[in-house]
């Protein structure tokens, strides 16, 4: 399984909802593809231009095949990036 967090602050503050409703947009498509395990999207109640996505795949190979999706190509690379800044992190379950 690979999970990644990706942690997001979005530029513009006036852009929260707009980059709120593009998120949950993108978790519901990325959630119908093969090999998503979890897609989950979460608003931070800190601060509300954080948000933090979980992705969890069955495999690389699932990882790489949604980076060619609609829901990354169409939604997250050309809508949701140049709004934010984006910090990702690989990680691994400590058990």
């Amino acid at each position: 399984m690979i999970c990644v967090l990706v942690m997001l602050k979005v530029k513009d503050p006036a852009q929260v909802a707009n980059v709120r409703g593009l998120l949950a947009e993108q978790g519901r498509l990325s959630r119908q593809e093969p090999g998503c395990l979890r897609f989950e999207v979460y608003h931070s109640q800190n601060d509300t231009t954080r948000f933090v996505l979980c992705e969890h795949w069955d495999s690389q190979a699932a990882l790489d095949v949604h980076r060619t999706a609609q829901a990354y190509t169409m939604v997250y690379q050309p809508k949701v990036l140049p709004l934010v800044d984006r910090e990702p992190h690989p990680s691994q379950l400590v058990e």
